[in-house]
């Protein structure tokens, strides 16, 4: 009876013979030997108890070295005597300042009536057309509030603001008189 399916053993098994495997030849070594380790080993238990026996240090007997700076201040006893009082005029007098909040500055109008319009609940909002510092012949349309008489007023302003979202920044302009 003749063999189909090729079920015949002894050819599988020369086949299999036959067929090349590629195998490295070098073996398997690691990049640092287990000589060296263990030398790496020794060495620093010798050097931990070469520094317990011989470097025992004792903190008690350590002394703080003597200070050798001497300072000296000079100045007139009389200041130490009288005091001198010194009046401040008013600042009012020689300077105008007016505060102001710029909550923002949009490229956009739109952006900057939807921010007023966010802010509905704080008076002297108002929007004007500046150009960009940083880049120059830009319109930005920057929404501020203000002016308030002192920078308390600008402060407690400032932080209602933030509170609703966003950062903003506290100007002063101020005018010789």
């Amino acid at each position: 009876m003749k063999d189909y399916a090729n079920r015949n053993s002894s050819k599988r098994n020369s086949i299999r013979a036959k067929k090349t495997v590629f195998r490295s030849k070098k073996k398997n070594t690691s990049i640092i030997s287990g000589n060296l380790l263990l030398g790496l080993l020794l060495m620093s238990i010798t050097l931990a108890a070469v520094s317990f026996m011989y470097l025992d240090t004792d903190i008690d007997e350590i002394e703080p070295r003597k200070n050798l700076n001497n300072i000296t201040i000079d100045f007139p006893t009389s200041l130490i005597e009288s005091s001198i009082l010194i009046e401040s005029g008013d600042e009012e007098s020689f300077m105008s300042c007016e505060y102001f909040v710029q909550i923002g500055a949009y490229g956009n109008k739109k952006y900057a009536y939807e921010a007023k319009e966010i802010l509905n609940e704080i008076s002297l909002i108002s929007i004007n057309e500046i150009y960009s510092a940083a880049n120059p012949g830009k319109l930005l349309h920057s929404v501020l509030s203000g002016p308030y008489e002192n920078r308390s007023a600008a402060n407690n302003a400032k932080e209602q603001i933030t509170k609703s979202g966003f950062d903003p920044r506290l100007r002063t302009l101020c005018k010789k008189n």
